[in-house]
């Protein structure tokens, strides 16, 4: 059992929903990337964003801490080299979030080999759909990684079928159409689609896009699995750059209040 079943398969264990943070690599450096990844290592799963130059599907805040990142030289290499450097003290699943063309560019077999040798748990590759991922499915299964997709409410019953046939350790159901960001008020949608999907597939369901507030949180728990914070996280990671020596702590502060 990897580390992504392992921890949903307690969270089930105990009745208990899950916590999905999200944080680009790199912002505001490697070096708080890595003490950030500590200081999350209470949540079910981390979501580490690898910075990219055109971000189609995040909201502004997300993007600009991709290019704050970029502008720093942050690589893939560099992003598996810091996970690498705290797995020695956390077993948090952690997993990749990415668009194509960065892991096309490093190597799809380099990319699974060394993502698994850093301690990665799996994929999500936001503009990858399954019927166009084989290539980097097979490899990421050579390496026991899981391999996961997006829905979306516009997603029909036979992607959904699709995506119940080749993902693994979890689904991410998109609450919205449209780009991650701030949303004052809960997707009515996103019930419809958890309940959908759980026609075609028995594995966990996280709900994300526009999870802004603890009311939202508590929302999407009630029918999700667990839900994903990202934008929210990473505005305050924006907010406290030069203002505070202790950023991952008072990151660490803010994600609990969040999600308690």
């Amino acid at each position: 059992m990897g580390r992504i079943e392992a921890a949903f398969s307690e969270l089930k264990r105990q009745g208990k929903k899950g916590f999905i943070p999200f944080i680009t690599a790199g912002d505001p450096d490697l070096d708080t990337t890595g003490e950030l990844l500590i200081e999350l290592s209470g949540a079910t799963v981390i979501e580490l964003g690898v910075p990219f130059s055109d971000p189609m599907a995040d909201g502004p805040v997300i993007q600009q801490a991709s290019e704050r990142a970029l502008k720093h030289g942050v690589g893939i290499g560099d992003v598996l080299g810091t996970v690498a450097n705290v797995r020695r003290r956390i077993e948090t699943p952690i997993i990749l979030f990415s668009y194509y063309n960065p892991l096309l560019q490093f190597g799809l077999k380099r990319l699974a080999q060394e993502a698994k040798a850093a301690g990665i748990d799996g994929v999500l590759v936001t503009d990858l759909s399954p019927e166009e991922a084989g290539e980097f499915e097979s490899e990421l299964r050579a390496n026991d990684l899981d391999m996961i997709f997006l829905i979306a409410p516009t997603s029909t019953d036979e992607r959904l079928k699709l995506v119940a046939q080749h993902a693994r350790g979890f689904i991410y159901a998109v609450s919205r159409a449209g780009v991650t960001g701030v949303r004052t008020s809960v997707s009515a949608e996103a019930e419809k689609l958890v309940n959908r999907m759980r026609k075609f597939s028995s594995l966990p369901i996280a709900v994300g896009f526009g999870v802004y507030t603890r009311e939202h949180v508590k929302d999407y728990q009630r029918y999700a699995d667990a839900v994903v914070i990202g934008s929210a996280i990473v505005a305050e990671i924006e907010r406290l750059q030069g203002a505070t020596t202790d950023l991952a702590k008072r990151i660490g502060e803010f994600v609990k209040e969040l999600s308690d």
